[in-house]
């Protein structure tokens, strides 16, 4: 199971609205559980993000790292990795 350290739980809680009209979570503890009950996942860099979505199914051929980077679903960090919640 992913663990998710405080600042990507932080960082899920001040910017879920960039992909729920809704609140999903209001603490850090909703939302490690939001995200592990999506299987969300942190990559280490747009590649790696890349690959992700790849092997999970997503149609991602016509997308450039850029597109990818900007997609609803992938949350950067502000540390330098991203956050990808499938829904």
């Amino acid at each position: 199971m992913e663990q998710f350290d405080e600042v990507c739980l932080n960082y899920f809680l001040k910017h879920q609205s960039q992909l729920f009209r809704e609140k999903v979570a209001s603490s850090l503890e909703e939302a490690e559980e939001f995200l592990e009950d999506c299987m969300a996942v942190v990559c280490d860099s747009l590649q790696e993000v890349k690959d992700y979505l790849d092997e999970s199914g997503a149609d991602i051929s016509d997308m450039s790292l850029k597109d990818i980077e900007e997609a609803s679903e992938v949350f950067t960090l502000p540390d330098g990795r991203y956050l990808v919640v499938e829904v």
